[in-house]
């Protein structure tokens, strides 16, 4: 007997949400929804990111990202996002934080830095909003 596939959750419109405490969360600047909708979306590219941890991974990607993309099934979007280094549209697109900072190690890219590109920032505009005496 074959399982039949099922939903986590049903489908849901552009911007609306299941949870009502969520409402109206889409028009918070800079805010990222990652709710069931959004990690099933990127549940393949949340996988690869997370294989990072596994160090043939790692070199795979290093050494050729394009079979590395290839062997994961990304998408041509997932491949451009992931190339760029597109913070901002990875977490739009539902890629997980921790697994970002999967991809922010092996690329050498610290987390303030991934943070300024969450918010359409360089690091240097990013820092100039931290109270840290001393930060540089």
């Amino acid at each position: 007997m074959r399982a039949t596939p099922h939903r986590c959750q049903p489908e849901r419109s552009e911007g609306s949400a299941l949870n009502p405490q969520l409402k109206g969360v889409e028009k918070l600047e800079g805010t990222y929804l990652f709710d069931l909708a959004a990690s099933a979306k990127a549940l393949r590219l949340n996988r690869f990111l997370h294989g990072f941890t596994v160090p043939i991974n790692r070199a795979l990607f290093k050494g050729d990202p394009e079979a590395a993309f290839d062997k994961a099934g990304l998408s041509a979007e997932e491949r451009r996002m992931v190339r760029e280094l597109d913070w901002a549209a990875l977490m739009r697109y539902g890629a997980s934080f921790f697994c970002l900072e999967k991809l922010g190690r092996v690329k050498g890219v610290s987390n303030p830095e991934m943070v300024a590109g969450f918010r359409g920032e360089s690091l240097k505009e990013f820092l100039k909003t931290r109270n840290v005496p001393g930060a540089r």
